[in-house]
């Protein structure tokens, strides 16, 4: 791994067990992979019943996007506040990632992208394929629109 977790803590505001991410496995002005073994924690903060349901997917694809974000960042500052605006196109080839063998792969696209908003694919895959995909518009400095 490029970058571990002690990084992405350092640059995106989920601390702790809330931090999903163990590291970056490769990254581009466009793309990233990033690595999880967090789904299979018992005390993953996202279970409900002891189970993490397949949607909490979305949660790992945004964090992967911030990560993105931040090492895409001219001055390497820690981000922004940003907000997850919107997820369309959810498909889920799994109803949960708890029982999930091995560590995730988690990707995320840039598809497009303005001064304050950026539009990414992402998916989640495991040993045996794709778990889940998606699209995610992620609007930045929400501070500014309040």
């Amino acid at each position: 791994m490029r970058l571990g977790k002690d990084w992405i803590e350092a640059h995106i505001p989920h601390h702790g067990a809330m931090c999903l991410l163990d590291g970056v496995l490769e990254y581009d002005a466009r793309r990233i992979v990033c690595r999880a073994s967090s789904h299979a924690d018992p005390g993953n903060p996202l279970r409900v019943g002891g189970r993490l349901p397949a949607a909490c997917g979305v949660e790992y694809g945004a964090q992967a996007m911030a990560v993105h974000g931040a090492l895409l960042a001219a001055d390497g500052a820690p981000l922004g506040p940003g907000i997850l605006a919107s997820v369309r196109a959810l498909t889920l080839h799994a109803d949960r990632l708890d029982d999930v063998p091995g560590p995730l792969r988690v990707t995320a696209e840039r598809r497009s992208g303005e001064q304050d908003h950026i539009l990414y694919d992402f998916s989640i895959s495991g040993e045996a394929g794709e778990l889940l995909h998606g699209r995610a518009t992620v609007v930045l400095d929400a501070r500014k629109r309040a």
